[in-house]
């Protein structure tokens, strides 16, 4: 979930270059006011995603429940249409079974605005999906963009032209993008006639004029414009896309652009053209390189490009993004240059290698760094998924089975399950790279719900992690590592046949979770015990290890040895804090505030809540803080406060929603809620207590998650 919101939904802030289009502007809002879908419809670079974004923001407060973006320009394909959608209305699917079940669910009672921009390469998928979820959700508007129509019952098209040349707009964008104050008449108002008033056209123009002069620019366009058709620079066609007569300018501004660009900022922009989401100067530069293009080279190429605005300037996080249109032609040089694959290969072993540094570091200091890193670069890692899959599925096995945790974690389990399942079936590869992958699946499993599968997966593990470590451990290994002098192997585990390493503990870890969730704690305390003594070293060695930590916790606690469960867990979550570890500490916290809840002790127990719920939040994990809120609105009820009870678990119920799934957790904690909120709404009064919840329920979760953390006399 999002840290902050002043307003249910999220849209992204908008565009300060906004110029014009006032009657454009009147008649989607009039639309939307009548129709239930409305798509926005024009050539590339015309201004839609400006005017569906401002569009947007102005009718936001027309929608108790929000209005809420959705970027599909990222997307090469329709598999991951669903996922994205769900992720931008946070929806943190929990779900098995069809994908857009979970959405239709989520939607089903909500008055919302959806926007889905940038739909022209996914519209026969767009446009089976709005249908589903139109008849799923009566208080569902959809405002989509496009090249063209969905072709959907009952759709309200808006036809969007360029900016009159002649006019005031598009004279005014000019000189904002250009950042001078032009005369209307001369170079600048040729240079918008020229240009048909297309304004990303008159984007590329604004950058040229900086860096030449705006006559030097007019003159260039003069003499690229007016030729015949056939001696204008030459862009490959896209024989999928038909390209309106208007937009023959376009694709002449960005070619003249190209032209203008020197020839290595020419290879920078084809290269480039692989990435499907945010890239910052490390990730270009791994994924680039090659040939002129060196380390010297390619920063000078790269600001050469946002000079020009054909690449955005970097964001607060150094991150930069090219726009839909001009990486469509980047991509199309790409192909000429004979270099896609060889690209997209280089693409694809980045991202691995990110997803292997990022498991690698979840075991420290650097986990939040490498989870948040994993997050933002998402798009691009499920695109170097899929190229895997079809090219190199053991790789593919690697890539998924290192983020799919994280990926869960962060409540994309279809997203982790789809992956990891098609990765498992695909490749071949034996011993740690399967086991590990198994590991992640089981866990994806158990935090679905689907126990049965997860068992069969979790024995699965079990196997495959005693085969890998047997085979490693009967190859020769070296009495001290050169790496670290510990005597251990590459992995971290103990040298020696006798004693189970990560792999198997993390298996006994997947085993004991899976006990737990279906109330059997005997077999997880004996199942993680088991391989704890066998297995040398202690909680901070590896992840494995604390992991099977602290599900011996959970363990003990419901075993209802509670003294030494909380005992247990204060010396772990001291040790996750000298790690700064973070998710096992919110697990910790989760576990202490139960504990106190069984030993009577509500006070504590709100204390550990609200620690559990601070962790989550940071974590961006629904379901934790689903989970969080449930826990603290048990201790408020233990502890008398009916209101506050309320309130926390009316919030609660918005974020179980919020995971598309009715409210789980351990079947200890299930009792005591149920246990204590019965006692609050007798003593407060059924009528006061569901206009409370209610109340909250309705309301903006994160206002509910702020009055939650917000301790006693803050109100």
């Amino acid at each position: 979930m999002r840290d902050t919101a002043s307003v249910r939904g999220h849209l992204p802030d908008e565009n300060p270059g906004f110029v014009g289009r006032r009657t454009e502007l009147e008649r989607v809002s009039a639309a939307l006011a009548e129709h239930r879908l409305v798509t926005v419809t024009g050539v590339g670079g015309v201004g839609k995603t400006r005017l569906a974004l401002r569009a947007a923001h102005r009718a936001a407060g027309r929608y108790p429940d929000g209005a809420w973006w959705t970027d599909l320009g990222q997307l090469d394909g329709e598999r991951l249409l669903v996922p994205l959608v769900a992720d931008s209305v946070d929806l943190a699917d929990h779900t098995p079974g069809m994908a857009a079940t979970g959405l239709c669910r989520r939607l089903a009672a909500d008055r919302l605005l959806l926007v889905l921009d940038s739909c022209e390469h996914l519209t026969e998928p767009c446009a089976r999906l709005v249908t589903e979820l139109l008849a799923a959700a009566p208080g569902l508007t959809v405002l989509a963009t496009g090249r063209r129509p969905l072709g959907v019952a009952g759709e309200e098209t808006v036809a969007l032209d360029p900016l009159p040349p002649a006019g005031p707009d598009a004279l005014a964008l000019l000189r904002r993008a250009a950042g001078e104050d032009f005369p209307a008449a001369g170079p600048v108002g040729e240079i918008c006639v020229r240009l048909e008033g297309i304004p990303l056209a008159l984007e590329l123009a604004a950058a040229q004029i900086r860096l030449q002069g705006a006559e030097a620019v007019r003159d260039q366009l003069g003499s690229r414009l007016d030729a015949v058709p056939g001696a204008r620079f030459d862009l490959l066609a896209h024989t999928e896309r038909v390209w309106p007569g208007r937009h023959q300018t376009l694709r002449a501004a960005i070619g003249w652009s190209h032209e203008l660009s020197t020839p290595l900022e020419r290879l920078l922009w084809a290269r480039l053209s692989v990435f499907r989401g945010p890239f910052d100067l490390a990730s270009a530069t791994a994924v680039c390189i090659g040939g002129p293009l060196d380390h010297a080279t390619l920063p000078e190429a790269l600001d050469g490009l946002v000079r020009s605005s054909v690449v955005r300037p970097p964001d607060a996080a150094g991150r930069h993004r090219m726009l839909d249109t001009i990486r469509e032609y980047g991509a199309t040089w790409l192909d000429r240059t004979g270099e896609t694959g060889t690209v997209a290969d280089r693409h694809a072993a980045h991202f691995r290698g990110l997803a292997r540094r990022a498991e690698t570091e979840w075991h420290g200091a650097r986990q939040l760094r490498w989870y948040r890193t994993v997050d933002a670069h998402h798009t691009d890692l499920r695109t170097a998924l899929d190229r895997l899959l079809r090219t190199d599925p053991d790789a593919a096995l690697d890539l998924v089975g290192s983020v799919a945790f994280a990926w869960s974690c962060r409540g994309r389990l279809r997203e982790a399950r789809d992956g990891l399942e098609q990765a498992l079936l695909l490749s071949e590869a034996r011993g740690r790279v399967r086991a590990r992958a198994l590991w992640a699946l089981g866990v994806t499993l158990v935090l679905q719900g689907e126990f049965g599968p997860a068992q069969d997966v979790s024995e699965r593990c079990a196997r495959e992690a005693r085969h890998a470590e047997y085979a490693e451990y009967a190859g020769p290994v070296d009495p001290v590592d050169p790496v670290d002098g510990t005597g251990r192997t590459e992995h971290g585990e103990a040298a020696g046949r006798d004693r189970p390493g990560d792999l198997t503990l993390d298996a006994a870890a997947l085993a004991g979770l899976l006990a737990l969730t279906t109330g059997r704690p005997t077999a997880a305390h004996v199942v993680v015990g088991h391989v704890l003594d066998a297995a040398r070293g202690g909680p901070a060695d590896s992840a494995a290890r604390l992991r099977c930590h602290l599900v011996r916790v959970f363990a003990l606690t419901g075993l209802g040895r509670l003294a030494e469960a909380r005992e247990r867990a204060l010396r772990l979550r001291a040790l996750c804090e000298e790690l700064d570890e973070h998710w096992t500490r919110t697990a910790l916290e989760y576990q202490l505030a139960l504990t106190g809840l069984l030993e009577g002790d509500p006070a504590a127990a709100s204390g550990h809540a609200r620690a559990m719920l601070e962790g989550t939040r940071h974590l961006g994990a629904s379901l934790g803080v689903a989970l969080g809120l449930d826990v603290l609105a048990t201790a408020l009820a233990a502890a008398g406060e009916g209101e506050r009870a309320a309130d926390v678990s009316g919030t609660g119920e918005a974020y179980w929603r919020a995971t598309g799934q009715p409210r789980r957790g351990l079947p200890g904690l299930r009792a005591l809620h149920e246990k204590y909120t019965d006692t609050v709404r007798a003593s407060i009064g059924e009528p006061a207590y569901e206009e409370i919840f209610v109340r909250a329920l309705t309301g903006l979760p994160q206002d509910g998650l702020d009055r939650a953390l917000r301790g006693p006399g803050h109100g």
